[in-house]
Formats: C-alpha cells, sequence, structure tokens
C-alpha cells in the first residue's frame, strides 16, 4: 500500500482524544448483560469504541489477554465472569487510555471484593516487548545518535526475549473489539502469530471487528479519518478467516455477523463480525483404531487439516484429531467410536493424516470378536415401552 500517512501516529492521536470526549463515530451500538456493567464507572462506559461483545465467550477461572483494551470495559467485564480464581490483563499502546483504565481499577477491585486485572502498556503486533520498559529505558537514554538507536535495538531485543510482556502459551483466551482492523497491514500477519503464540494449547480466540465485502481500494486506505473509524484497515471477510488458518489456528466460527453494513462507502459494505477460533490441532498423528460418524446434515464436510468426513459413515482419525473432535466446535456434530480395546499411547503406531479412510467396524471391535448377546430382545416384548 502506497501512503503518505503514519498510520500508527494517526489512530495514536484520534484515540488519545476519544479518551478525554466520547467520540460517537467510533463505535457501533453494542448491547451488554447490563448487570456486568453496574460495578463500572460512567467515565469507562462512555469510552467503549467496539463494534462486538467477545467477552461473551469468557468463563470461569479463564486468564483472559484484551487486545486494544483501550479504556477497560471488557476487561472489567470479563473479570467479573473469570471470578477471583481468573486473571484478566488488558493490553493498549494508548497512554491516555490506559490512564483512564488504570484510574478505577482498584475502586472496581474493592467493589467486586477481589483484584484480577492489571493493565500493560504495547502493541498488540508485538505482545513480547514491554513499552513500559520501552518509556524507561528512553527517559535515561535519548536517542541522539545511530549508535544511540543500535543500543536501543539490542535493548528491545534483549528485554523481548528476557522480560516479555506476554509469554508463550500462557493466556486461555484472547480478545479483541474492534482493533485488528487499526494495525498496518504489514503488522497483520504478525498479529496473528503472536495470539496464536500466547496462547495455551486448548485455548481460544474470540475476535469482534469490522470487516468489508470487498477489497479496501487504496484510495480508501491513504485517508487518515478512515483509518482511524476502522475503515481503512478493514480486513475482506474471507480474507480475515484466512488469516486464522495460516497462523494455525481451527475450527474457526462466525459467531456473530450483522445483516445491515455498519457503513457502505462507494459500494462497499462494512460490518461487524465475531469470529471464534482455537489452538490446539498441531502435534503427532497417532493410530489408536479410533473412529468419528459425521452426523450431517451435510453429505461431506473437510476440516482445517483436510479431513473428508462422510455423513453417516465411520471415519479412520488419528488419535488428535479424534480428542479435538470431542471438544467444541465439533462436539455436537460428531459421534465418537472408541476402539473395544484401547490402545496405549505406547503400543500406538504412526497414523497417514493426509488420507482419507474408512474404518471398518472390525477394526474398532477386533478382528476375533465374535460375541453373540441377544439381552436386548427382552427390550420388545410384550409390555416393553422401550420400542
Amino acid at each position: 500500500m502506497k501512503s503518505a500517512i503514519d498510520i500508527e501516529q494517526v489512530v495514536n492521536a484520534k484515540y488519545g482524544l476519544a479518551a478525554q470526549q466520547r467520540e460517537e463515530a467510533l463505535c457501533c451500538p453494542v448491547e451488554y448483560d447490563t448487570r456486568l456493567l453496574d460495578v463500572i464507572p460512567d467515565e469507562i462506559r462512555e469510552r467503549d469504541y467496539g463494534c462486538g461483545n467477545p467477552s461473551s465467550f469468557v468463563t470461569e477461572g479463564d486468564v483472559v489477554l484484551d487486545l486494544g483494551s483501550g479504556a477497560g470495559k471488557i476487561c472489567y467485564i470479563a473479570a467479573q465472569i473469570v471470578g477471583p480464581h481468573g486473571r484478566v490483563i488488558g493490553v493498549d499502546a494508548n497512554d491516555e487510555m490506559l490512564a483512564v483504565a488504570e484510574k478505577y481499577r482498584m475502586e472496581i477491585g474493592q467493589r467486586l471484593r477481589y483484584h484480577n486485572v492489571e493493565f500493560r502498556k504495547g502493541r498488540i503486533q508485538d505482545l513480547r516487548l514491554d513499552l513500559r520498559l520501552v518509556d524507561s529505558y528512553l527517559a535515561t537514554n535519548p536517542i541522539a545518535s545511530a549508535a544511540d538507536l543500535s543500543r536501543f535495538q539490542s535493548y528491545c531485543t534483549d528485554i523481548k526475549k528476557q522480560q516479555p510482556m506476554i509469554e508463550d502459551e500462557s493466556i486461555d483466551l484472547v480478545l479483541s473489539n474492534c482493533v485488528l482492523n487499526l494495525v498496518r497491514p504489514e503488522d497483520k500477519e504478525q498479529l496473528f502469530g503472536e495470539m496464536f503464540r500466547v496462547l495455551r494449547r486448548g485455548g481460544r480466540a474470540a475476535i469482534s471487528d469490522i470487516v468489508s465485502d470487498e477489497d479496501v481500494p487504496e484510495a480508501l486506505q491513504g485517508d487518515a479519518e478512515l483509518w482511524s473509524g476502522c475503515i481503512a484497515g478493514a480486513y475482506r471477510e474471507d480474507a480475515f478467516l484466512d488469516a486464522f488458518d495460516r497462523s494455525g489456528f481451527y475450527g474457526m466460527e462466525i459467531v456473530k455477523r450483522d445483516e445491515k453494513p455498519w457503513r457502505t462507502i462507494h459500494g462497499i459494505e462494512f460490518r461487524s463480525i465475531t469470529v471464534v477460533a482455537h489452538k490446539g490441532k498441531q502435534g503427532p498423528c497417532w493410530e489408536r483404531k479410533q473412529a468419528v460418524v459425521y452426523r450431517g446434515p451435510w453429505r461431506k464436510v473437510i476440516d482445517d487439516d483436510g479431513h473428508v468426513l462422510e455423513r453417516g459413515k465411520r471415519m479412520a482419525v488419528c488419535d488428535k484429531t479424534f480428542q479435538l473432535y470431542k471438544r467444541e466446535p465439533y462436539a455436537q456434530d460428531i459421534i465418537a467410536v472408541e476402539p473395544l480395546e484401547p490402545i496405549s499411547h505406547e503400543e500406538a503406531t504412526a497414523f497417514d493424516c493426509k488420507r482419507t479412510a474408512f474404518r471398518h467396524p472390525r477394526e474398532t471391535k477386533g478382528k476375533d470378536y465374535q460375541v453373540t448377546d441377544l439381552t436386548g430382545l427382552a427390550c420388545c416384548e410384550p409390555g416393553s415401552d422401550c420400542c
């Protein structure tokens, strides 16, 4: 993209002003559980610039990371859901927004009778770099030469390794509410990689954002107002899901999609969607004689690893895939078929997950299975109510 504007500077300036006075054009109408708003001061409520409610996917005990947490509204909602045994971390790069969020942190904690929220200063596309440490360094080590710049770059590299702002695989749920579209195009791939990095295996991301139905033309991408207004940086809707896929996520679902566009510019529709994605499909494939049956209603479906599941048929899968299918978002559509005699991990052999194969019932029951059991016939005797 060819643009003379400094996207980060434009966005930071706009949201710095929005932290001081509510800016109506920065948000879509969103409904929240009013019971979760009672402990949140008006100043925070009024400076909510989201387009969805990803906090509805928080569960008790979660460690939650909110990307672009702003004045902290979603963080304080999530804090009540995770409870005293959970934790919420908000990350934002805007000093004014962080000041509003931090201003009420102790007060809200006292109302809840527990303190489980903290805010960190950082860029959401680089969750290793703690910008508060950077600010502290620059306060005593101003950059006045190329040598100074080299030392600063070395310092940043060191703290990212030794004191990462968010550690690897430390988060259960990553949230974001209308913020990913504010990141520069050249940083977006890294942003998705960072979300994946910080999530634990089995973790998930719930992201609300503005997407477009067509590519945003360069003319719009060069408009500063449209950047801060969540328009210029919008993903095309299908490309948004592809970005999760490339980063290693699986089971992506559009759980909410506004029928009516939020904005329409030159015939291009911009609307809010919420996507939930999961982490955990990576790892070796072992043969343990498990099968899955796809319930329907489609004749066949293909998962994110290319496995083809045909409706009503026993499909051979590896242990890793078998375990994934027993969890959300697949569990309601899958019948899991365990082998009659469990195969230990030590006995398991490698499974070729690149192929699609049916699982013969004798593979799960055993070739020598010759049991005859007629006890079920009693179910259909006169007077029985089970037939």
